[in-house]
Parts: C-alpha cells; sequence; structure tokens
C-alpha cells in the first residue's frame, strides 16, 4: 500500500534549522525561523500570558469539549481589535476558533471552495502555506506580482486581480506584515482595493496573522476594516500566534461577514461541519489565556505594552537597516519603510550559500529574511557579509 506514495522533498526551513544547530561558531546568525526574538535572540512567553495561564490553573474546573466553534468568549474578545468599534456590523460577522491561523486559512479556502470557488488570485511572493493548502484543497492558485522592484506594493496587480477574477473566484490578501516581503498597502491604496472590491463583486478572503507588529493594533487593522466597510460579504482568518507570542499552541479564529443573519447562519452550519471533519475541537489553553487577557484591563495594558515593545524593536533594526543604505549591490533603505518580521532581499542561491558557509547568516534561500534575528550586536557583522557577497 505505501509503496504507491511518491517521495515529498524535505522541508527547507526544517532542514535550515537543522543545518544552524549544527553550526559551531559563536557569532552565527539564525535569520530563517519565522518567531519573534528579543535582543537576547530569545522568544519569551509574554507576562500577560504567564499571568493568564496562572489563572486558569487556579480557575479552570473542566477540560471538557467545548464544541466545533471553540471558545467564544475568546472568539468574541478579540472582535473589537479586528473589526473596530462595530465589531460585529449590525450582527453580520461572528467566528470561531481554529488551530492557529493556518487552521483558519485551511477553512476558508474550504468553505470557499464549497460555495463554489475554484480559482484563488494572490500576490506572489506570499507565505509558503497559502499555495500547499490551495493545492491540497485542488484550488487553482492564480499568482500576481505583490511587489514593485522599488520595495513599494503593485496595486496595478492587485486591482486587476480583482476586477477581473471573475465569479468562481476569490482573492487572497494579507491585512499588514506582509509575510514574507514586509511590503504593505498604504491608507489610500486600500481604500482603492476596497473599492474595487465592491465594484467588481470579487470576494475577499484577508490573512490577518501580525496585527500590531506593523504599526498598530489600530493601524494595522485599517486595510482589512476599509474592505469590510465596503463589501457584503468577506472570509477573515486570523491568528494569535505571533501577536501573543503563542506559537505552539496554536491559537487562531475564522471569521465571517455575510450579507444578513440568514446567510450568516448558513455560512457557520458549513464551517462547522468542516472543522468537525477536519480537527473536530480546537485546542483550548491557548485561547483561554488570551480571552482571559482581553477582559482583563490590567492584563490587556501589559499584552499591549510588550507588543509594543515588539514592534519598537523590530522598528530599530529596520530603521538601523535603512540607515546602512547599501550592503553591495543590496538597497537596504526600502526596509525602514516596511513592516513586521520579514523582509526579501534580492540575492541569489550561491550568494545565500556564501553567507551561510562563509559568515554563518542563516536565512532562507528565497532570500527572506527574519528582522528579529538582528540586533544591534550582530547587525554590522550581517551589513558587512552581505556587502561582501553581493557584489
Amino acid at each position: 500500500m505505501l509503496d504507491r506514495l511518491d517521495p515529498q522533498a524535505p522541508d527547507a526551513l526544517l532542514a535550515l534549522i537543522r543545518l544552524y544547530a549544527a553550526d559551531s561558531r559563536s557569532d552565527k546568525i539564525d535569520l530563517g525561523v519565522g518567531v519573534y526574538r528579543t535582543e537576547d535572540g530569545d522568544t519569551p512567553v509574554f507576562a500577560a500570558i504567564k499571568a493568564a495561564e496562572q489563572r486558569l490553573v487556579d480557575e479552570q474546573d473542566s477540560k471538557s469539549y467545548l464544541g466545533p466553534e471553540g471558545d467564544m468568549g475568546f472568539v468574541n474578545a478579540l472582535m473589537p481589535y479586528i473589526f473596530g468599534g462595530d465589531p460585529t456590523r449590525g450582527g453580520r460577522i461572528t467566528g470561531m476558533q481554529t488551530p492557529g491561523g493556518t487552521g483558519a486559512v485551511r477553512l476558508a479556502l474550504a468553505l470557499a471552495q464549497k460555495a463554489g470557488v475554484k480559482r484563488i488570485h494572490m500576490g506572489v511572493p506570499s507565505w509558503p502555506n497559502h499555495a500547499q493548502i490551495l493545492a491540497d484543497l485542488g484550488l487553482e492558485l492564480v499568482p500576481f506580482n505583490h511587489a514593485n522592484t522599488d520595495g513599494s506594493a503593485n496595486l496595478d496587480a492587485v486591482l486587476g486581480a480583482i476586477n477581473g477574477a471573475g465569479d468562481d473566484a476569490a482573492v487572497l490578501l494579507h491585512a499588514c506584515c506582509h509575510n514574507p516581503t514586509g511590503i504593505d498597502y498604504t491608507a489610500d491604496q486600500w481604500d482603492a482595493i476596497a473599492e474595487a472590491f465592491a465594484d467588481s463583486g470579487t470576494f475577499p478572503i484577508i490573512d490577518s496573522a501580525y496585527q500590531g507588529l506593523g504599526q498598530g493594533l489600530e493601524e494595522d487593522a485599517a486595510g482589512l476594516r476599509a474592505v469590510l466597510a465596503k463589501v457584503p460579504e468577506a472570509f477573515i482568518a486570523y491568528s494569535c500566534d505571533k501577536n501573543f507570542g503563542q506559537y505552539r499552541d496554536r491559537v487562531g479564529a475564522f471569521y465571517v461577514l455575510a450579507q444578513d443573519k440568514a446567510a450568516l447562519d448558513t455560512a457557520f452550519s458549513n464551517a462547522n461541519a468542516l472543522a468537525r471533519a477536519c480537527w473536530s475541537m480546537p485546542p483550548d489553553h491557548g485561547g483561554a489565556a488570551v480571552r482571559i487577557i482581553l477582559r482583563d484591563p490590567d492584563l490587556t495594558k501589559l499584552w499591549v505594552a510588550e507588543l509594543d515593545q515588539m514592534r519598537a524593536r523590530m522598528r530599530q533594526v529596520r530603521d538601523a537597516l535603512a540607515n546602512a543604505g547599501t550592503a553591495g549591490r543590496i538597497d537596504l533603505v526600502p526596509l525602514g519603510t516596511q513592516n513586521g518580521l520579514f523582509a526579501m532581499l534580492p540575492v541569489f542561491k550561491d550568494e545565500v550559500a556564501a553567507l551561510r558557509d562563509d559568515h554563518g547568516i542563516y536565512m532562507a534561500g528565497s532570500g527572506r529574511i527574519n528582522i528579529a534575528g538582528l540586533t544591534q550586536g550582530n547587525l554590522p557583522k550581517f551589513i558587512a557579509a552581505l556587502a561582501s557577497v553581493a557584489v
């Protein structure tokens, strides 16, 4: 039976992790793994999460199932941060808990497929798992170029995709802190995107995985809100893995905007059926911790302060890179205007290999780097090494 399976290529990022771990150089730099790191290179548990978890230890009285929709207290507590002052849009938005943002993306795409969507238009490069999920579902990926060569977003390409998508297609966009480029749409561009969705009737799917890590909680939600204000229906995938540091606890949510309550109820009966067949019930612990934080003003204040600190550190690194100007033929200035954990460097594969072999600097073969892997201590080495190989 198993002889019928074809071998699959190993995950490139996992291979990179193993190479980095085996490297004995004390000054090696990891820019591959996509997690936040402090100036000391740690990925700590938020103090707000620790406090919420202690409260769970002290007060939680059952581990019984919650149902396929998960912890609705968690789902509802997030909504004002994502959707603003009228989070339900007059009863037109509701959601459910998912295993991480990946589960939310998977559910959004599977439900879109069940509703008749056959093609997904998506800016590339994108998070690699987007394409993998589409392939697994049998949905056609129709790519468009997300970025211009000057480090700005390609508005013409996304508007062309929206306006030309057709009735059996949807457009998938990142809400903020684009992975892997760090290139976000401006407020004016989001307004144009929202108008295009409204005029064309194309269905939007928005993946929000990094709210608060770009410009701020409100600023990072502004584009998503601009679209939702103009369209009758949309899907939103949300992750708490990054902005609450809940990576291994897999904390996400899926939301639907529908025209009315009847359409919303129908959508969620189908979403619940898909979730039940896929993961049955989402993991509870991480979502429960987030719920506790967002219901407690003091813990919310602590969480926001920790998020602000993360964002400020990444902005400091971006500013330092931009101030360096160039490293060999690489223009680092655009990195200062981009957002979030990631950036793309226009390096060739042999240059990536030279950075790894000669300098102990590890990054994805695509040129994606994790900004949080850089510190004030290792930035000079990184810039000098990049200049030496990118000639």
